[in-house]
This record gives structure tokens, C-alpha cells and sequence, in this order.
């Protein structure tokens, strides 16, 4: 049986993409937030929109660019130098301080004057390249917080937290949107739709799942299901 209604914290990318269908499946009305946070390409907020066109879903785009004159990280400060991976002692400075934090915070406030009360976000501990608010302690922490802060009964899905990459393009596949997530999505770090630069972190990543994907199709496939069971 399908819930009411969801809304998804969405980016136009891989993840979030795959989430935004994975929310179509289970839940009878689908609802996205994207955000402008001050990230160097905005070519990440048109795929957004664009792919909630596809989808059939409204598009919400909120303004909180003020995140960026905070905090120092590469994402949104052209000068500094992307880190390849994670340093040995502290986090990439690909991550941006507060960015989960702000967007799940953002996105309660609106559910709830919107009379919805189930969140989906793409975070993955599996995957999460160093960033702590990826993790799912985080995520039940704050959980328990947006609910104490607001009287409510919030549940924050997270359908990717256990998935590695591979798992994620074999449950974008077996929800059918396997080409919209190849093609049409914006992950890539350096702001290049579909494939990317393939030389960023986000691009090894998500390459590197697509490979193992391709090449292990039943396997993987049968790992997305066990991990779902």
C-alpha cells in the first residue's frame, strides 16, 4: 500500500534521482525540494528541474546561498582545489559544513505546512566519501530532533543508506529509469551532465558502480534484493 504523500530532497543527481522514483513507488503524491546553496554550477538546478518535469512532479526551488559565505569547502569556493580523496584526518573539502542539516531542517518546515510528514533524502553510509552527515546516526538523531522541534511525526527515509553504487544503478534499473539516470542527471563535481569529467571524486564513484553494475548484473541485482529482504 502506498503512503500519502513524500517529499524528496532533490538534486538532480544520481542518488536523489533514484530516490525521486523510489518515492513514486511507495508513496501516492511526490513532491521535491531542490537547493541553491551557492554550488559553482547551476547546470546541477536545471537537471533538477528538468527531471522533475520528467517525473511528473513539482519542483521547489529554495534560496539558501548564504551557506556559502560560512563555510570554507570546493564546492561552492572556486579558488580552492578539489581534494581527489579523503585526507588522512579530516574530511574532503568537497564537504559542505551544515548541508544536510540545512536542507533536512528546511525541507520539515515546509512538509509540515504542507501536511506532510515522510522525507526522502539520498544519503549513503555505504558510500559517503568521508561526510558524517551522511550517516545514518545522523540521520536518526535528527529525526528524533525535527520531531521534538516541531510536535510532529517525521520519518526521514533513507532507500540508499546501505547501498553501495553498483546496488543504486540496480535499483534505479529495476525501477525502470535506468537511462533517465545515465543520461539526464548532473552528479559530476565539475558540473558535467550524464557521464561527467570522470576524473572528480563523484564521477570515480559513480563510474566505478556503473562498471561493477555492467559487469555483474545478476549479482548485484540479487545483493539489491537481499539487501532489501
Amino acid at each position: 500500500m502506498k503512503r500519502d504523500k513524500a517529499l524528496v530532497v532533490f538534486s538532480g543527481g544520481q542518488d536523489s534521482t533514484t530516490c525521486l522514483y523510489w518515492a513514486l513507488r511507495h508513496f501516492g503524491e511526490v513532491h521535491t525540494m531542490t537547493f541553491a546553496y551557492g554550488q559553482k554550477h547551476s547546470v546541477e538546478i536545471e537537471a533538477a528541474e528538468r527531471i522533475a518535469g520528467l517525473a511528473g512532479v513539482d519542483f521547489h526551488l529554495m534560496d539558501i546561498s548564504q551557506i556559502a559565505s560560512v563555510g570554507k569547502n570546493s564546492l561552492t569556493d572556486s579558488t580552492m582545489v578539489m581534494d581527489d580523496e579523503k585526507p588522512e584526518n579530516s574530511v574532503p573539502n568537497t564537504f559542505v559544513p551544515g548541508r544536510n542539516l540545512l536542507f533536512l531542517s528546511i525541507a520539515a518546515v515546509y512538509a509540515r505546512e504542507s501536511g506532510i510528514y515522510d522525507i526522502v533524502t539520498g544519503v549513503s553510509q555505504t558510500d559517503f566519501s568521508g561526510y558524517p552527515d551522511c550517516r545514518d546516526s545522523f540521520i536518526r538523531s535528527l529525526n528524533v530532533t525535527l520531531n521534538l522541534a516541531m510536535d510532529g511525526q517525521f520519518v526521514i527515509h533513507t532507500p540508499l543508506m546501505w547501498l553501495d553504487k553498483a546496488q543504486t544503478w540496480a535499483l534505479a534499473d529495476s525501477l525502470g529509469v535506468f537511462d533517465i539516470v545515465r543520461n539526464e542527471t548532473v552528479t559530476c563535481y565539475n558540473g558535467i551532465k550524464g557521464e561527467g569529467c570522470g576524473h572528480c571524486p563523484a564521477c570515480h564513484l559513480r563510474n566505478a558502480g556503473l562498471e561493477k553494475y555492467s559487469q555483474d548484473k545478476d549479482i548485484v541485482l540479487k545483493s539489491l534484493k537481499d539487501s532489501l529482504i
